[in-house]
């Protein structure tokens, strides 16, 4: 059977919503790094500006995107990158975006890494900013593919689960939230998708 065209990915920023003027400027954020986990592969990669070239190659094998917010945060300020490849067109699954449909509202990924897989993520994306004006890029590597790793697992949770769960802002505890996820559903459909 051939290796699963599924990849989970997650960036870090150079910049703040603050330093480009608010939340509609995504574009102007800039880049520092993207992690990703390549199923076909087996590995993490990290990706600094001067690699977007491989980043892109992978890309245009169009894989199916696992992610957190990638349809309205990180494939926004990513495209800016590709002028010629359209993010929004790459099969994916955003998590956020389905918890949005489930719940009606948004949670953190930190809220459902701790109440899901009982761990917490590494820092803040503040931190991941501070990392990279400091040049302290092996931290900021530790930090994006810490990331990367904690929604991959949140991913293969739901996928044989059915459902993850999340910690309740208003102090009621672990709350479940239902998912339809099929790691093999993703890679049949994937498979499908690279027929055409």
């Amino acid at each position: 059977m051939p290796k699963p065209n599924i990849i989970v990915l997650d960036l870090e920023t150079k910049k703040t919503f603050e330093d480009v003027g608010g939340r509609n400027n995504l574009g102007a954020l800039g880049v520092s790094m993207v992690g990703v986990y390549s199923y076909r592969h087996r590995e993490y990669q990290a990706y600094f500006e001067e690699e977007f070239p491989k980043l892109l190659s992978l890309l245009s094998q169009k894989p199916m995107v696992i992610g957190f917010n990638q349809r309205r945060f990180d494939f926004p300020v990513l495209q800016a990158y590709f002028k010629d490849f359209d993010l929004q067109k790459l099969p994916m699954v955003d998590i956020l975006e389905d918890l949005l449909k489930t719940l009606g509202h948004r949670v953190s990924l930190d809220s459902v890494a701790q109440a899901t897989l009982g761990t917490r993520k590494s820092g803040h994306g503040l931190d991941a900013i501070r990392y990279w004006n400091r040049k302290e890029l092996d931290k900021l590597k530790k930090y994006c593919l810490d990331d990367v790793r904690i929604t991959k697992e949140i991913f293969e949770f739901g996928a044989k689960a059915g459902e993850i769960f999340f910690t309740d802002k208003f102090g009621r505890g672990k709350r479940p939230a239902k998912v339809k996820w099929e790691l093999a559903a993703e890679e049949e459909k994937q498979q499908q998708i690279n027929l055409f």
